[in-house]
């Protein structure tokens, strides 16, 4: 759901084969292959990003064909469509992006659900120059503060932020400046005095010396302290219609992401970054020393067992309204669906960690 992505991570995704999910429409997506396996079509909101990155280790850990499906993973490139568009218009199945977006489907009359929840936080950081003074949303008058793309997730909760603290949003200035090294530039350059961005672009900031972390929005804790509840962000989300007529493939990609998850809860960071592509953990940004310090602190915004957290979805729709975003009435039981994960974690036979959320979120 960010709308800019590291040209890195386009490179790795050709490189893995992986870029097929815009070749046309997925009609045949969900159908048997020669084994009696569905083939899904996901996409990303930035494949190599730290927030986004249990889809590919899935894929690394061979879960997804463990489970019995053939995922085919893509990820959105600078500029173009983004994940939840293009599985909105049908190029791709499922998309890999932030549960809010089904909260502006419906309020656009597009039935659109949340069928596994990955993060209960943005996994976002608001990094500032020193010269900025900003130490929390109540010093964002008057700033310039970069956002990845306006319209995007980063914008809205930077919004939201100002708001809460009685900020409005003329009184600041919102500038796109996308993720990686386009970020760092508009802090190194003047141009913006703060950015809202996620790992590994938080290090490179850091590393830089360009600026610091001012707003935690990178742990479930910290996006409580901020945003006054768990936001629930990185999921897998599916046009409703299609869901319900391909629930087995469905069923095994949560299968696989649930298995992923508890992996994840189980291992180090430094276990999780062996298994990642090499580019994703040691590129122009950042060393494989500054992925694992990084992804050690924000390890605690991914939920072990798949299911959306009590209170979340009322948080993603009060950031929504507050913005001015949604101003219709929303009904949240139908954006998202523990169902799916529920099952996954009786499969593996652990019982859920997550205070799930009910039908009113």
């Amino acid at each position: 759901m960010l709308k800019r992505t590291l040209t890195a991570s386009i490179v790795t995704v050709l490189a893995l084969g992986a870029a097929t999910a815009c070749s046309g429409n997925s009609g045949s997506s969900g159908s048997s292959g020669s084994a009696g396996t569905p083939t899904v079509k996901l996409m990303v909101g930035g494949i190599d990003k730290q927030i986004y990155l249990p889809y590919q280790l899935a894929q690394s850990l061979g879960f997804y064909e463990k489970y019995g499906v053939k995922v085919e993973l893509s990820t959105e490139q600078n500029g173009g469509v983004g994940a939840e568009e293009a599985m909105a218009s049908g190029q791709v199945d499922m998309a890999g992006a932030w549960y809010n977006h089904t909260i502006e489907f419906q309020a656009k009359g597009k039935a659109v659900e949340d069928v596994v929840q990955l993060s209960g936080a943005p996994g976002e950081r608001e990094m500032c120059t020193a010269k900025s003074g900003v130490r929390s949303a109540a010093d964002f008058k008057g700033k310039t503060l970069g956002v990845t793309d306006l319209g995007s997730g980063t914008d809205t909760l930077t919004q939201f932020m100002a708001a809460k603290k009685g900020v409005k949003t003329n009184q600041f200035h919102r500038l796109a400046v996308g993720a990686g090294s386009t970020a760092v530039a508009a802090l190194q350059n003047g141009k913006a005095d703060c950015v809202m961005t996620t790992e590994p672009t938080v290090s490179a900031v850091e590393k830089k010396g360009v600026g610091t972390s001012a707003i935690d929005l990178a742990t479930t804790d910290g996006a409580k302290a901020a945003l006054g509840g768990a936001f629930p962000a990185a999921s897998v989300l599916a046009r409703t219609d299609w869901v319900n007529s391909h629930k087995d493939a469905v069923q095994k990609v949560v299968d696989a992401l649930v298995a992923t998850m508890h992996w994840i809860n189980t291992h180090s960071a430094a276990d999780i970054a062996n298994k990642l592509p090499a580019s994703f953990v040691q590129n122009q940004l950042v060393t494989k020393a500054d992925y694992i310090k990084a992804l050690n602190e924000d390890k605690g915004q991914f939920l072990p067992d798949g299911i959306m957290p009590a209170g979340g979805p009322k948080t993603a729709l009060a950031t929504e309204q507050m913005v001015g975003t949604v101003t219709s009435s929303v009904d949240l039981s139908k954006t998202f669906t523990n169902e799916f994960a529920v099952n996954a974690d009786k499969k593996e036979g652990l019982t859920t960690t997550t205070t799930p959320a009910g039908a009113n979120g």
